[in-house]
C-alpha cells in the first residue's frame, strides 16, 4: 500500500513540473497567452486557440502525447500502438506528410474568388513583389549562421501564409515546425497592426486617396479556365510547387465550376474545419521547452517581423512605380496585400484608403494582388523545394 501510495504522488502533475524546473508552466503561460489572444483579440482564433492548447498539452508531465521511437525503428502497428502518443500520430500523418497543409490550400481555394485577379491581371505583379520579403529574409538567415534549410523555413514567414510555412518547414525543417507556424500565424493576424504605419510612411496621403476604376466583370469560362490553365503552366514550369498550386487550384474549380456545389461546400466547411483543429493542436504540440525556450526560437519570431514588413514595402514600392506608370490610375496601397494573408491584407488595404476618402472602395482592387500572393507564396516554396532537395 505505501508503495502504491508513493507512486501516485510521484506521477502527480505537480512533481513532474518541479523536475523539470518549472519549465511547462513558463509553456503554460505561452499557450494560455495564444488562447486569451484567440478568445479576446479575436487575432487568427480558429488556429491560436488549437496551437495554444497544443502547447498546454504536450508540456504536461507524464502523458506523453508526443511520445515517439527513434526515426530509424520501423513503424509497425505494435510501434504505433505501444510506442507513439495520441498527438504524434496524427502529427505523423497530417503534418510530416505535408497532408493537412496540401488540404487546407485546397480550402483556401474553394473559398477565394480569383475574379479580381482575373479582370486585373497586372496585380500579379504586386504579388511577386510582396515575395522579396522572403528572399531577403532567407539571404539574411544564411548570413546570421543558419543552415541553409532552416533559413529557407524561416524565410518563407515573410509571404504570411501559414500553410505554406508548414508545408515547407515539414520538410525542409521539421523540428523548427513550432516557432515557425507560430510566427507565421502570429503576423498574419497581427496585419492590422504592422501594415498601416508602413503604408502610410511608404505611400504619400495624395497617393492613398487615389479612386481606382471599377473592375470589369469576368465570365464563368474565364473563372473555370484560370485554375486548370495556372495548374498546367505550374506542371510544365515549377514541378516541386504543384501539391500546393494543385490542390488551391482544384479547390477553386470545384467552387466555380457549378456542377460540384457538393464537394464544394464539404471543402469550405467540413474538410477545412476538422483539419484546422488537427493542424493547430498538433503545431502546437511541437512546441516542447526545448524547443521554445531558446535563443533560436527568438531569432526566428525577429526574423519573420522583419520577412513580413520587408515583403509589405516592397509590395508597397512596387505599387508606387505602378501608380507612376499608370499616370495615377493605381492606388499603391493594394501593394500591401501582396503577402498572402487573405483576405485579412485586402482588408486592411481598404481601410487605410477609406481613411483618405470615404467613398474609396478598393476591396476588390486589392483582392487582385492578395490572390497572387497565395500563389506567389507556393512557388517561392516550391523554388526553395527544388534548389535544396526537398
Amino acid at each position: 500500500m505505501g508503495q502504491n501510495l508513493i507512486s501516485l504522488l510521484q506521477s502527480l502533475g505537480v512533481v513532474g513540473i518541479y523536475s523539470s524546473f518549472g519549465k511547462p508552466l513558463l509553456m503554460y503561460c505561452v499557450g494560455f497567452l495564444l488562447v486569451y489572444l484567440g478568445i479576446k483579440k479575436h487575432w487568427e482564433p480558429l488556429l491560436l486557440i488549437p496551437i495554444g492548447i497544443g502547447i498546454i498539452l504536450t508540456n504536461t508531465p507524464f502523458i506523453g502525447l508526443m511520445n515517439h521511437v527513434a526515426d530509424d525503428v520501423p513503424l509497425t502497428s505494435e510501434v504505433l500502438r505501444d510506442q507513439t502518443g495520441l498527438l504524434y500520430l496524427i502529427y505523423l500523418f497530417g503534418i510530416k506528410t505535408g497532408l493537412f497543409p496540401l488540404l487546407i490550400f485546397m480550402g483556401v481555394g474553394a473559398l477565394t474568388d480569383f475574379g479580381p485577379l482575373i479582370a486585373n491581371p497586372k496585380t500579379l505583379f504586386l504579388g511577386a513583389a510582396a515575395q522579396f520579403g522572403i528572399v531577403g529574409t532567407f539571404l539574411g538567415a544564411i548570413f546570421l549562421g543558419f543552415p541553409i534549410n532552416e533559413a529557407a523555413s524561416i524565410g518563407i514567414i515573410g509571404g504570411a501564409d501559414g500553410p505554406t510555412a508548414i508545408f515547407l518547414t515539414s520538410k525542409l525543417a521539421p523540428h523548427l515546425l513550432g516557432p515557425i507556424a507560430i510566427a507565421a500565424y502570429s503576423y498574419m493576424a497581427l496585419v492590422p497592426i504592422i501594415q498601416p504605419p508602413l503604408m502610410k510612411l511608404i505611400v504619400p496621403r495624395r497617393e492613398r486617396a487615389i479612386t481606382m476604376e471599377r473592375l470589369r466583370p469576368v465570365s464563368r469560362r474565364e473563372k473555370i479556365l484560370f485554375p486548370i490553365i495556372i495548374m498546367l503552366i505550374t506542371i510544365l514550369t515549377i514541378p516541386s510547387a504543384v501539391p500546393l498550386i494543385g490542390m488551391l487550384m482544384f479547390g477553386n474549380l470545384l467552387k466555380e465550376c457549378t456542377v460540384t456545389e457538393r464537394l464544394a461546400k464539404s471543402v469550405q466547411n467540413e474538410v477545412i474545419n476538422v483539419v484546422t483543429i488537427f493542424l493547430g493542436l498538433t503545431v502546437g504540440a511541437t512546441m516542447t521547452a526545448d524547443v521554445f525556450l531558446n535563443t533560436k526560437t527568438i531569432m526566428i519570431i525577429i526574423l519573420g517581423l522583419i520577412a513580413f514588413s520587408i515583403g509589405t514595402c516592397s509590395g508597397l514600392v512596387f505599387g508606387r512605380i505602378m501608380c507612376w506608370l499608370s499616370k495615377g490610375k493605381v492606388n499603391p496601397l493594394i501593394g500591401s496585400a501582396g503577402v498572402s494573408a487573405v483576405p485579412m491584407a485586402a482588408r486592411v488595404s481598404q481601410k487605410v484608403g477609406l481613411e483618405e476618402d470615404p467613398f474609396n472602395n478598393l476591396l476588390m482592387h486589392a483582392m487582385g494582388p492578395n490572390v497572387a500572393g497565395v500563389i506567389g507564396s507556393a512557388v517561392a516554396a516550391g523554388v526553395l523545394l527544388s534548389m535544396l532537395g526537398g
